[in-house]
């Protein structure tokens, strides 16, 4: 019996790291799940979003899913720890893969992290860092805006530039090399962040890494699927309708299954 991949994400943005999932594995089922009637995560307690965490999952095991994607920053900096105990099955956040990718890629050993307010102040990403490389510098930036810029489609211009160039003058004052896009809607901004930082400055995707890490376990497991198209199916607690109209942006077409679920 071919089982899925459970993803789930707060909204939206966990659909950048769909999209890596569906790049690295294309014969894989997937299983989405946006927690659109919460959204946000990020201003939310700890133990409300391990709340949230925990039956979002229950959710998908009852699509008897292979395997979950946390593909939320805010969840994996607060609350994967706790969840990763409650559950058998095979559990990935995006934190660790980018920080791994990070470390590897950094010249200098200056690392920038970029995410959301909440991402920013759990330290998640620096601590994840420092247990790989203690003598790695990090400097980390809340990018509050991006998220709106990219729900809103303003992907580029002289306004997200203005914006972009203000948050990012600290990492490009601390001369990091490494940059990681902590949180699922950056990716979205790629280009306009490289023309800030600079083309010398290397971006951290932490969905691709985390399709990489997912990858890896299920070929481990010999839980790979490698023939056929992968199915998917997305299912949102709220408005699906705006759903609908953020997802083709996201996964650059149009999802063709989205239900919307009354009881998580």
């Amino acid at each position: 019996m071919r089982k899925p991949i459970g993803v789930f994400d707060s909204g939206v943005g966990g659909l950048t790291v769909v999209k890596e999932l569906i790049n690295h594995m294309p014969s894989e089922d997937i299983v989405y799940f946006g927690d659109t009637a919460r959204v946000p995560y990020g201003i939310k307690s700890k133990e409300t979003i391990i709340r949230f965490s925990i039956e979002n999952i229950l959710f998908l095991l009852k699509h008897e899913v292979k395997l979950i994607c946390v593909a939320c920053n805010t969840v994996s900096s607060m609350a994967l720890p706790v969840i990763m105990n409650h559950f058998r099955v095979p559990i990935v956040g995006v934190i660790a893969p980018g920080a791994r990718e990070a470390v590897y890629a950094t010249a200098n050993k200056h690392i920038g992290v970029i995410g959301t307010k909440g991402t920013v102040k759990s330290r998640a990403y620096e601590s994840e860092i420092k247990a790989l490389d203690a003598s790695v510098k990090v400097t980390a930036m809340s990018c509050p805006l991006f998220v709106p810029f990219v729900e809103e489609g303003w992907l580029d211009g002289p306004v997200v530039e203005e914006v972009a160039a203000k948050y990012l003058l600290p990492l490009k004052q601390a001369d990091v090399d490494t940059v990681i896009l902590g949180c699922t809607h950056y990716p979205l901004l790629k280009n306009v962040i490289k023309k800030v930082l600079g083309k010398d400055v290397c971006l951290i995707d932490s969905a691709k890494q985390v399709a990489i890490e997912v990858k890896n376990i299920l070929s481990t497991r010999g839980a790979l699927n490698k023939s056929g198209k992968g199915s998917r199916k997305f299912y949102v607690s709220d408005n699906p309708e705006w759903f609908s109209g953020l997802a083709k942006r996201f996964l650059g077409s149009l999802p063709a299954d989205i239900k919307k679920v009354n009881n998580v």
